[in-house]
This record gives C-alpha cells, structure tokens and sequence, in this order.
C-alpha cells in the first residue's frame, strides 16, 4: 500500500481523503509522522501556500514520498474576496472556526451580495515534481449558522442549488460538491491517466 502525506493537522480532511480514494493508499497527517509544528502560511495566493506546505514536508521527510498539500479557502464577492487565503485565521492566529464566522457575518452585516465560493488548491509532490490541482464550489453566506457537520464555515454557506448549509447536508452530499472534493477528484482523476 502506498503512503500518501496529506500536509496538514486536521483529521477532518484526512477522513475526507480516505473517503474518496481506493484502498491502494494510507493516508497520513502531520501528526502521524512527527510533524507537529504549524505550517507556515505566508504566500499571497493558494497556491504558493499550498506549494509552501508541500515543500516543508519534503524538507522534513525527503525526496522518496509522496506528498499532497492543499490550500482553501472562503472568497466573498462583497468583501473583496475576502477571508481569502487568510480564511483559518481571519479573527486571529488562534485559527478558531466561531471567531472567524463571527467576523465574517459581522463584516457582512447590512450587504445585499452574499455570494461566495470555497476554492481549493491542492499541490502534489513526487519523483521531484509538483503538480497542482484546483476545486471550487460556488454558494452563498447566510446570516446565521446552521448544523452540526463540517467545519470552518459550513455552517453558514449554502452551496448554489441547495437550500441547506455544508454543516447540514450529510458528509457523502457536501464531499460529491465541495471544493476539496472537486480537487481530489481532479488529482485522482490525473493519477488514473
């Protein structure tokens, strides 16, 4: 079985990886090889953060493994696409899911364009290479969260042709649409050719 390093600490999208691909892969997180330590983040867009991520780990882990590192995020029309790649910490560094949708209803109160969209990218690191992989999912911001499911800002968007949240449409629905989703499938898509 091949070993699949999904650079990031949030066991949410490891299980969502693992979903999503045949059993011919183990998916492993930060913390399952030692990794502690947050990331740096400190490209401009998603996808120098998603390289960023990837070529720590290579770093760290070396040449021979296989790496996939991924950058998301929430993009509003109205706020000048804003949180963008400052999504996980748009109310601070402590990277907390209620401060951030806190703010961001805050900073939308009053605005009429809720449209937004999640966007993902991922990069893939083997044999010295790196290949990037992109998802989007395009929907609107509600004006108070709703459900249990998910994370970050589910709760309070509403992808277009639905009426529930990401926080309330079962996992199997929101993984068939999601940025991430379409992004994983994009890679594996490109792994089967």
């Amino acid at each position: 079985m091949k070993k699949l390093i999904l650079a990031t600490h949030n066991r949410h999208k490891c299980d969502e990886l693992s979903a999503m691909i045949d059993g011919n892969w183990e998916v492993v997180s930060l913390d399952d090889i030692n990794i502690t330590e947050d990331i740096p983040e400190t490209g401009n867009t998603f996808m120098e953060n998603a390289r960023q991520k990837a070529e720590y780990v290579r770093q760290r882990m070396g040449d021979d493994v296989e790496i996939l590192a991924d950058d998301s995020g929430l993009e509003v029309s109205a706020l000048n696409g804003e949180p963008g790649v400052r999504s996980a910490r748009y109310a601070g560094e402590t990277h907390n899911d209620s401060a951030n949708t806190a703010m961001l209803l805050e900073n939308l109160k009053g605005t009429n364009d809720r449209s937004a969209r999640f966007v993902t990218v991922l990069a893939y690191m083997h044999n010295g290479k790196t290949e990037y992989f992109e998802g989007e999912v395009k929907g609107t911001i509600i004006d108070e969260c709703r459900g249990n499911g998910g994370f970050g800002y589910d709760p309070v968007f509403v992808p277009l042709g639905y009426e529930q949240t990401f926080a309330e449409l079962p996992a199997e629905v929101k993984n068939s649409m999601s940025h991430r989703g379409n992004a994983f499938r994009a890679w594996k898509e490109s792994l089967e050719r």
